[in-house]
């Protein structure tokens, strides 16, 4: 079973596009993210899907056409409509480079260390306003909200997952 932690949210299915099947997304990362793709992955249900693309076009600089194995035909395709892409983050991380943007929710299950002296780990991303926080559940059970800006984020090793804040105090007595 995949979970949430396993996968990294990269677009989001728009509309189907003709008969055969073809659905149009738009998506927030690097286009190459799609290249040699294992799966993309759907909430369905609650449960994480994987989806086997069988034919990926580019349409503009932030949209491509999709077409995905065993979906032939406009009503089958009509289930993923207005659904998140997600992809395995093992293939992600291979496609991008530093100095590509990442989507935030990249670093959701990440392991982190705040000011030096503080463990967790990335459970959550809230993008419920303008200003999007990580979501840090410390060793201690408590959560930790922290701005997602580079001005915090002192170190991020994409290989060990893991990601060291350095926050000023204020914001940890909110």
């Amino acid at each position: 079973m995949i979970s949430r932690e396993e996968i990294t949210c990269i677009g989001h299915f728009n509309k189907t596009h003709g008969i055969n099947g073809e659905i149009s997304a738009t998506i927030n990362s690097p286009l190459n993210v799609m290249d040699d793709c294992k799966c993309l992955v759907c909430n369905i249900d609650g449960i994480f899907v994987p989806f086997f693309p069988s034919n990926v076009r580019q349409k503009t600089s932030e949209s491509m056409l999709i077409t995905i194995d065993g979906i032939t035909n406009e009503t089958e395709a009509e289930m993923l409509v207005n659904k998140d892409i997600f992809v395995l983050t093992s293939d992600y991380a291979s496609k991008v480079k530093d100095d590509d943007e990442v989507p935030v929710d990249f670093f959701v299950g990440f392991d982190t260390l705040v000011n030096d002296e503080l463990h967790g780990k990335v459970t959550n991303i809230d993008d419920s306003t303008a200003n999007v926080l990580f979501v840090i559940t410390l060793d201690d059970e408590k959560e930790l909200l922290v701005p997602a800006v580079d001005q915090f984020i002192s170190e991020i090793d994409i290989d060990k997952r893991f990601i060291s804040f350095d926050i000023p105090q204020e914001l940890l007595e909110l």
